[in-house]
């Protein structure tokens, strides 16, 4: 009897200690400086279940993410060096076209306002996906279009895509190519037209769906 009375007493502090450690208290002090305060944290859902990337080059990042960050659904947006043989290039080593990485953009958005297949439209409506080597006047590799996709449903949605402008006419030369690590870009080039007040001289919207 005793035996089983240890037990009860035993499982009953672990639930207590269970109940105690799912809740996150953040203690604060009120006004008066003295009197802490609980604040119960909760574990709902942070939304992250909601939101997904897209990571695109196509020509200067400045301008791509110009246009990325009006479009509805986007949450964020940050832009960086992607596709390259060097960890953490800067924006010198990439523009002497021997690192291998494209100026890309990464997007966060909302599934639950838009979803990758209109981020892809919008990519391929504000800059030639025809083009090689370059964009308008920015020459070199780094400038290239490619779509650097995070897993097969986002390989296929482009490929589709790509599939409509060429039955369309449009000679297509993005490549798609499996993401690989992105490497966030020094501060002076995040939302850089927005600091700049300025806007984009090599993209332009153009509708093609």
């Amino acid at each position: 009897m005793k035996t089983l009375y240890i037990i009860i007493l035993f499982n009953l502090f672990n639930i207590i200690g269970y109940t105690q450690n799912a809740i996150k208290e953040d203690y604060t002090m009120k006004s008066n400086g003295l009197t802490p305060e609980i604040k119960v944290i909760s574990y709902e859902s942070d939304g992250k279940e909601n939101t997904d990337t897209a990571i695109v080059a196509g020509g200067c990042f400045w301008g791509v993410e110009y246009y990325m960050q009006k479009a509805d659904g986007v949450i964020s947006t940050e832009v960086g060096y992607i596709g390259g043989h060097i960890n953490n290039p800067s924006y010198r080593e990439v523009s002497s076209h021997t690192t291998g990485h494209a100026e890309a953009v990464r997007i966060i958005f909302d599934k639950r306002k838009t979803n990758y297949e209109n981020i892809l439209k919008l990519f391929f409506e504000i800059h030639d996906p025809t083009e090689v080597g370059h964009q308008g006047p920015d020459y070199g590799e780094q400038y290239r279009s490619e779509i650097f996709y995070l897993n097969n449903h986002q390989k296929e949605t482009a490929l589709k895509l790509i599939g409509i402008l060429k039955e369309n006419g449009y000679k297509v030369v993005t490549r798609l190519t499996h993401a690989g690590t992105f490497w966030r870009a020094e501060e002076y080039h995040q939302n850089y037209y927005e600091k700049e007040h300025g806007s984009p001289y090599c993209h332009k919207y153009v509708k093609r769906f």
